[in-house]
C-alpha cells in the first residue's frame, strides 16, 4: 500500500489593462507580435516598471487565502533559456514573495485543508507554435503577469487535487483578478506527483506534469503517473525509472512522456533584479485590498442560512461566480428560492448542458426564468406547462406573456368549467366510476388524467383533484 504526494503549482494570468512591466496591452487574439515593446522584447537599455494592479491583485488574493502578505518583495531574475523567453531570464519572485503560508477548505470527505506554500508575481513567457514543420514565436504574452499559486504537498489523489483545483479557480473568479480562461491558458497547472509506501516519512521521487488546463486531464495525469510509479515499485525498478524530470500529458493517448530534466532552484540561478527596487506595500495598502467580494463558502454558507437551501444546491450554485450572479437576479423577481434552485439547477441546466451551452451563453435569461416561475407560482400556469414554457423560451424571443398566449398553457381557475369536464368524464365512464365507488381507489389517477387531458393540459390539478373528490363520493 501506498501514500500518494500530490503538490501543484497553479499560473493564474492576472486580468490587468497592460502587462505587468510594460504598457503594453494584455488582450488576446491580437496579431502576432503585435503587442511589444522595447521592454517585453527585452532590447538593450529598456527598463522595466511594476504595473501595481498587478500588486494589488495579488494582495486581495492573499486575503482571500487567510495568507501572510509581506511589506517587502523581491523581484529576482530566473535564468532558463528557451526561445519564447527573449531576455534569457524571467522576472520572478523568490524570497520572500508577495503572499505565503495560506490556506484553503475543500469539501473531500470531511473537509479538507490545502496549504499555499506562496503565491507570488511574475511574468508570463512567449508562444510557441509548430506548423508546416517550422516553429513560430508570438511574443504578445510575454509580460503578461501572473500569480503562481504554490501549494503545500498536502493532496493525497486526484480527486482531492481537482477538488482544491476547482476550489482555486472559482475564489480567482469572484475575486474578478483572471478570468480564468483554462482554454486560452489564463489558468494552468503543473502537477507534482510522488508516491511512498504507507508510513515512511521520506517523499519518493518528484515528476512534475507540466502545462495542464483541464480538469479532466489534470485527474487523468495524476492517475497514469500514480500507476507507473506504483507499478515500477512492485517491479523493483523504481529507482531506474522513476526519475526527477518535467513530463508532458498526451490528452489523445491518455499518458504522460518525458520532456527534459526536473531542475531545482538552483538551476536557475536567481539574485535580485538590479533594474527593479524592492516591492514595499503599507500596512494600509494591505487593509485596502481585505475589501473583497463575497467569496464561495461565506456566499453557500448565507444561502443556507436565510434562504434554507440544502448545502448541496448551495454548493451547486456558489461554484460557479455567474451561476451565483444569475441565481441572485432570479430571486429578485420576487420567486421563491426553493423553486428558483430547482429550475436553475435541474431544468434549465438540463437544457443547457443539452446544447453544450454555459450560464452565461443561456437563450433564457435570469429575468425571464425568473418570469416563468413567477407565473408558476400564481398559478397562472401548471408544473407541466412551465416546463414546456421553459423549452420553447430556448428556441423563442417571445416574452413569456406572449408564448403563454401561443402555446395556450394559462391555467383554468374557474370551478365551473372545471366541472363541466368532471361531468363529462363521469357520464362517459359510468363502469369506472362504479368501480371506484366499490373501492378501486386506484382509479382516482384515471379520472385525474382523463380531466387534465379533456382541458389539454390547462386544468389547475390541485382543484381538479378538489372537485374530483366532491364529485366521486
Amino acid at each position: 500500500m501506498f501514500d500518494i504526494v500530490i503538490g501543484l503549482e497553479v499560473h493564474v494570468q492576472l486580468n490587468t489593462k497592460t502587462k505587468i512591466f510594460c504598457s503594453c496591452a494584455t488582450s488576446f487574439n491580437e496579431k502576432q507580435n503585435s503587442n511589444t515593446c522595447p521592454v517585453c522584447l527585452a532590447l538593450p537599455g529598456s527598463l522595466p516598471v511594476l504595473n501595481k494592479e498587478a500588486v494589488k491583485k495579488a494582495m486581495a488574493f492573499g486575503h482571500a487565502t487567510h495568507a501572510t502578505i509581506n511589506e517587502k518583495s523581491i523581484f529576482n531574475r530566473k535564468n532558463y533559456f528557451y526561445p519564447d523567453n527573449p531576455k534569457a531570464y524571467q522576472i520572478s519572485q523568490f524570497d520572500p514573495p508577495i503572499v505565503e503560508n495560506g490556506y484553503l477548505m475543500i469539501d473531500f470527505e470531511d473537509g479538507s485543508s490545502i496549504g499555499i506554500n506562496r503565491a507570488h508575481l511574475e511574468e508570463d513567457a512567449g508562444k510557441s507554435i509548430h506548423e508546416n514543420g517550422y516553429s513560430k514565436i508570438d511574443l504578445n504574452r510575454c509580460g503578461t503577469p501572473l500569480l503562481e499559486i504554490v501549494s503545500e504537498p498536502d493532496m493525497r489523489s486526484a480527486e482531492e487535487a481537482v477538488l482544491y483545483l476547482k476550489k482555486l479557480h472559482s475564489i480567482v473568479r469572484y475575486l474578478d483578478i483572471s478570468d480564468a480562461n483554462m482554454q486560452e491558458g489564463s489558468f494552468r497547472c503543473d502537477v507534482n506527483i510522488s508516491i511512498k509506501p504507507k508510513g515512511q516519512k521520506k517523499f519518493g521521487t518528484r515528476v512534475e506534469v507540466k502545462n495542464m488546463n483541464s480538469f479532466k486531464f489534470i485527474h487523468q495525469a495524476i492517475q497514469y503517473e500514480v500507476n507507473r510509479h506504483i507499478e515500477a515499485y512492485e517491479d523493483g525498478v523504481y529507482e531506474k525509472e522513476i526519475i526527477q524530470e518535467t513530463r508532458l500529458f498526451d490528452s489523445n493517448k491518455g499518458e504522460t512522456r518525458s520532456m527534459r530534466g526536473k531542475e531545482e532552484s538552483a538551476d536557475y540561478r536567481y539574485f535580485p533584479d538590479p533594474d527593479l527596487l524592492p516591492v514595499i506595500v503599507s500596512k494600509e495598502e494591505i487593509e485596502a485590498a481585505s475589501h473583497i467580494p463575497e467569496l464561495p463558502d461565506e456566499k453557500k454558507q448565507r444561502y443556507v442560512n436565510e434562504l434554507g437551501l440544502r448545502a448541496y444546491d448551495a454548493a451547486v450554485i456558489c461554484a460557479d461566480k455567474e451561476m451565483a450572479k444569475y441565481f441572485e437576479t432570479v430571486l429578485e423577481c420576487g420567486v421563491s428560492a426553493k423553486n428558483a434552485v430547482n429550475y436553475l439547477i435541474n431544468e434549465l441546466s438540463g437544457l443547457l448542458n443539452k446544447e453544450g451551452l454555459t450560464i452565461t451563453k443561456s437563450p433564457i435569461d435570469a429575468q425571464k426564468l425568473g418570469a416563468i416561475i413567477k407565473n408558476l407560482e400564481d398559478e397562472t400556469i401548471n408544473g407541466k406547462g412551465a416546463k414546456v414554457l421553459l423549452e420553447h423560451c430556448m428556441v423563442s424571443d417571445e416574452s413569456v406573456e406572449e408564448a403563454i398566449e401561443k402555446l395556450h398553457l394559462r391555467q383554468v381557475n374557474d370551478d365551473g368549467a372545471i366541472i363541466a369536464i368532471i361531468d363529462e368524464i363521469i357520464a362517459n365512464n359510468e363502469d369506472k366510476v362504479a368501480e371506484y365507488k366499490g373501492g378501486k381507489e386506484k382509479l382516482f389517477g384515471f379520472f385525474v388524467g382523463q380531466v387534465m387531458k379533456a382541458s389539454r393540459g390547462s386544468a389547475n390539478p390541485a382543484k381538479v383533484n378538489e372537485l374530483l373528490k366532491s364529485k366521486l363520493v
